[in-house]
């Protein structure tokens, strides 16, 4: 524990950077220059109104969302201890999928655009539920992770179909808005929805980082943990519902982004072990860095027009876990 105050400083660092780079680029250019003279507020006033309420609510979120889904994959992958867990492994990103594709498919997003992420978060919620339920009747008095895991994806894959079947039928603009939701975007950001979700990720992340020194003890098993003092299926439970929490406001607020909750993890454990002390902090900041500048990359490769971030992490995100798997295989 020596060097996490430096490694996690580091690590700030980068975020503002990455900060800085999000707000700086995009359809028009703002040069330090105009960033300083907007936010003083002596600068151009299209400048300032292209900071204040276009960048800067975009890159709040994009850092809440990546931190959040960074956070919520380290979680998971200690909560299954299993590498390869990721954010939307149970079934959360379905269900929001499903709740975000009915209000689309209805017309309601069109109406009344809050309805939008409130269906989805409901929908993500409704599978939190789903797979708790499933998961303590097949294992009473106990969260068996493996059960977990299955209930998961048969959940999963019902939402799925739910998916296809409205899909079925929507009109054709229906369809597209639908898809293009669910490929992850942040072209909605507002200071409303990201003060919503930040009010929704603060109690859920410090719930998942004072659970630190229990997934330390949960790696080395679950009698280990018990004997050496963790309540065991509290801190499963604990878990559970807060990191799916931060998946499903998560989602709720830019569709579904994948990757950054199982490569982030991964490459911090990589580079500095797997103490979740500073793992769980660390995949936090990575996130927020890695969204920032993947959302940064979306508006900028085609711009004036936009890719949707999640393709851009997915792209992105492919090559670097192959390359994080070789790695963590030679040593």
């Amino acid at each position: 524990m020596t060097h996490t105050p430096r490694r996690l400083a580091l690590l700030a660092v980068v975020v503002l950077a990455a900060v800085a780079f999000s707000v700086s680029f995009g359809a028009s250019g703002l040069g330090p220059g105009d960033l300083w003279r907007a936010l003083s507020g002596d600068g151009d006033p299209t400048a300032r109104a292209i900071l204040l309420q276009l960048r800067l609510p975009r890159a709040a979120l994009a850092a809440l969302v990546g931190g959040a889904l960074g956070l919520s994959g380290c979680t998971f992958q200690a909560l299954l201890r299993n590498p390869l867990a990721e954010p939307y492994v149970l079934g959360v990103s379905g269900g929001a999928a499903v709740g975000a594709v009915a209000v689309v498919v209805t017309g309601l997003g069109v109406m009344l655009p809050w309805t939008l992420p409130l269906g989805a978060f409901i929908g993500a919620v409704a599978a939190m539920a789903l797979v708790l339920g499933v998961a303590r009747r097949a294992s009473p008095g106990r969260m068996d992770t493996r059960v977990l895991i299955l209930s998961g994806v048969i959940i999963g894959a019902f939402f799925n179909a739910m998916i296809l079947l409205m899909l079925s039928v929507a009109y054709v603009e229906s369809f597209r808005s639908a898809i293009f939701w669910m490929m992850g975007n942040l072209s909605g950001a507002d200071w409303g929805s990201t003060t919503l979700l930040a009010a929704l990720l603060v109690p859920a992340g410090a719930a998942v980082l004072s659970l630190a020194r229990a997934f330390n003890l949960l790696s080395r098993g679950e009698e280990v943990a018990h004997y050496l003092g963790a309540s065991v299926q509290r801190v499963k439970l604990t878990a559970y519902l807060a990191a799916s929490l931060m998946v499903a406001a998560a989602v709720a607020a830019a569709g579904v982004i994948g990757f950054v909750g199982l490569i982030v993890p991964h490459a911090v454990r990589l580079a500095w072990g797997n103490d979740h002390r500073m793992l769980l902090p660390a995949s936090f900041l990575a996130g927020t860095a890695f969204l920032l500048v993947a959302d940064t990359v979306a508006r900028l490769v085609v711009a004036p027009a936009e890719l949707p971030t999640g393709v851009v992490t997915a792209v992105a995100g492919v090559p670097f876990f192959v390359a994080l798997l070789i790695r963590g295989g030679r040593r």
